[in-house]
């Protein structure tokens, strides 16, 4: 007998999004098995099939937005659907639901900031591992159960169960509030998801990085200059746009720049592709979203496209797999201010260049000082995959498409 598995009714959640897929096609199952993960913006929610018996046909994927009533997934039931259509489900069922009688979502310990599944935080609870310490190999940085075998693997069992808080505990002889008045959040989301992919690449990478200041007298004149031939009007490009450009040249000269490793496979992924990251301050946090095919658009378009992504991501509106699959990323400062900074690879790329704020110095050329406009860079790269002489001669050609001799041609 085919039945159709339905979302039920789990409280406050709507339009949640399914992160994960726990059954396929064909599987046998019981009662009471988690079929889906959802997450809302509080935590993590498993929903259990109530049935036993085979999956016929899933009908939601990964990333779907679903909420109660909408169809998951068709089985061949072995005995009759437990009723819970327009019936909330009561306190224990979702303490069942959550982590299979982990804990309740109202009295929740452990931190979700890795975005573990219920399933995983209780792994890592039976084993005796404070899941914070782990840095995730899944999407946002997400904790999957494989990153807790790896960290049990890769360090001493018995140091893990005897203190596996002592690293990271902070022990203060005083409270903040003793000192004054203080006001105690919870971190931002985007911070938070963001947060252990950063300590992750900080910690796995050889990080080097290179500073150095380029002319941009010629581009910055050229830019400004920027007229619609019929109305008259400027045509407001940003700094980025040329900067986009002048990485993707360097890059095709230096393939290592546009590369992952795979330290595991002992590999490199070269990518045929130029995909650059932006990363953008917004009211939520840092967000740093991937500008596809810099190489086959023009100056205008890009600024343009630049413009609609910065929009999408302060209204909460990207699409996820717009943070995935870049080549490198650009942090610029130079419209807040400031000039050197050590910005942090943006795992699994190999390098990120900074930006500063552009100023007028006076330049020593032919015996005179004459005031140019000079950007400060900071390129930040992995040492494993690039070296000192590559990491200058890098700079080096940023500084010939952007400097002096500005070449013109970047804005076709």
């Amino acid at each position: 007998m085919s039945e159709k598995v339905k979302v039920p009714n789990i409280g406050d959640f709507k339009e949640v999004e399914i992160i994960e897929v726990l059954v396929k096609n064909g599987d046998k199952i019981n009662k009471g098995d988690p079929i889906i993960t959802l997450e809302s913006d509080k935590s993590s929610v498993e929903v259990p099939s109530p049935y036993s018996g085979k999956i016929l046909n899933i009908n939601i994927k990964i990333g779907d937005k679903v909420s109660e009533g909408d169809t998951v997934l068709a089985i061949e039931s072995v005995e009759n659907k437990i009723e819970t259509k327009n019936e909330q489900i009561p306190e224990k069922a979702i303490e069942k639901i959550e982590t299979n009688q982990v804990r309740e979502l109202s009295e929740q310990k452990l931190s979700d900031s890795t975005g573990a599944s219920p399933n995983t935080l209780k792994f890592a609870r039976e084993l005796g591992i404070d899941i914070n310490d782990l840095q995730g190999s899944g999407r946002m940085g997400r904790v999957k159960k494989d990153d807790i075998k790896n960290y049990i693997k890769n360090n001493s069992v018995s140091k893990v169960l005897d203190k596996p808080n002592e690293q990271n505990k902070l022990e203060l002889p005083y409270e903040h509030s003793e000192f004054g008045e203080v006001d105690i959040q919870k971190i931002p989301r985007i911070k938070r998801l963001s947060g252990p992919h950063l300590v992750k690449a900080w910690n796995s990478i050889p990080h080097v990085t290179q500073h150095d200041e380029i002319d941009v007298t010629e581009m910055e004149d050229f830019r400004k200059k920027l007229v619609d031939l019929n109305t008259k009007e400027k045509i407001p490009v940003t700094p980025l746009a040329f900067i986009m450009k002048a990485l993707v040249n360097a890059m095709k000269k230096y393939p290592n720049f546009n590369s992952s490793i795979d330290p595991e496979k002992e590999e490199v992924v070269y990518k045929k592709y130029f995909h650059i990251g932006i990363a953008i301050d917004t009211p939520h946090g840092l967000m740093v979203p991937k500008i596809r095919n810099v190489d086959e658009k023009n100056i205008l378009s890009l600024g343009k496209e630049l413009r609609k992504t910065s929009k999408e991501c302060k209204d909460l509106k990207i699409d996820k797999k717009d943070f995935f699959g870049g080549s490198m990323t650009i942090s610029s400062l130079g419209g807040i201010g400031g000039s050197f900074f050590t910005p942090i690879v943006n795992l699994p790329e190999v390098c990120i260049l900074g930006i500063g704020k552009t100023e007028v110095k006076q330049i020593h050329i032919d015996g005179k000082f004459i005031p140019r406009k000079m950007m400060p860079i900071s390129l930040s790269y992995d040492h494993r995959m690039i070296d000192g002489a590559e990491a200058a001669r890098f700079c080096q050609d940023l500084k010939v498409s952007l400097g002096r001799n500005f070449a013109f041609k970047l804005a076709s």
